[in-house]
């Protein structure tokens, strides 16, 4: 989105007493055109067409407005999260593959937003509404890898499935803040970061020995006796009987 387009859009939330959220429009304009750290809050005003005192009636200080686009940014990140996993529809890595690349969509979409969600700088506790919207995204990874790593083959451990959650998201991470957002020192690719993706977590899956030649078929829960496990030995992520 252009600044100049943002810059209108907060006029006209102002001007029609939605000073709130003309401001979170303008610190989103701000943040395309200068980065997370590039503002001040009176820029934000003055973008937004008010006083330097008026963004006092709604944020404590820039740290709370930027907390705030962040915020608005992981919540809108879960819904295309939750969208492309479809609850593992119509098979687990099919799901499992969109959820990635939509990870890098939303990267490439939505600049602004994914700057003041991981490049902000903020605190990790400086918000507690900004967490939960943090952590319920990450949810979408880790209940994906839940299901993933229930497709491990038989006499092979099964991984926490919070590790594979925090592995996959490192490595969309990854290829998502070098490759997929366009940015100016990006190496050229003789791939697309989609493909990068797909790539590095098929290596990452062979490692694991889970099938990587076809897609696993999707077998129901193999009791603890017949994968040599002993009986009664917890097999869930956090060392809990599923």
């Amino acid at each position: 989105m252009s600044w100049r387009k943002e810059q209108r859009r907060a006029e006209r939330g102002y001007h029609h007493g939605n000073l709130k959220e003309a401001l979170l429009q303008a610190a989103l304009g701000l943040i395309a055109e200068k980065g997370a750290a590039g503002f001040t809050f009176a820029d934000a005003a003055r973008m937004a067409g008010v006083s330097p005192a008026a963004p006092y009636r709604h944020f404590r200080d820039r740290d709370e407005l930027l907390s705030s686009v962040a915020q608005r940014g992981f919540e809108q990140f879960e819904a295309r999260l939750m969208s492309a996993w479809d609850d593992g529809r119509p098979d687990t890595v099919t799901a499992f593959e969109r959820v990635g690349k939509a990870y890098l969509a939303f990267a490439r979409e939505e600049p602004a937003f994914y700057s003041a969600m991981f490049e902000s700088g903020l605190p990790v506790d400086s918000s507690p509404a900004l967490m939960a919207a943090g952590e319920r995204a990450f949810g979408v990874i880790r209940a994906a890898a839940e299901r993933l790593a229930a497709l491990t083959p038989p006499g092979r451990p099964r991984p926490p499935a919070l590790m594979m959650a925090l592995h996959i998201w490192s490595m969309s991470h990854g290829v998502a803040s070098l490759f997929a957002r366009g940015d100016g020192a990006r190496r050229k690719l003789p791939m697309s970061p989609e493909e990068l993706l797909e790539a590095e977590v098929l290596i990452y899956l062979r490692g694991l020995g889970f099938p990587t030649d076809r897609r696993p078929s999707e077998p129901p829960p193999v009791p603890p006796e017949a994968s040599g496990a002993p009986a009664g030995a917890p097999n869930g992520p956090w060392g809990k009987p599923k």
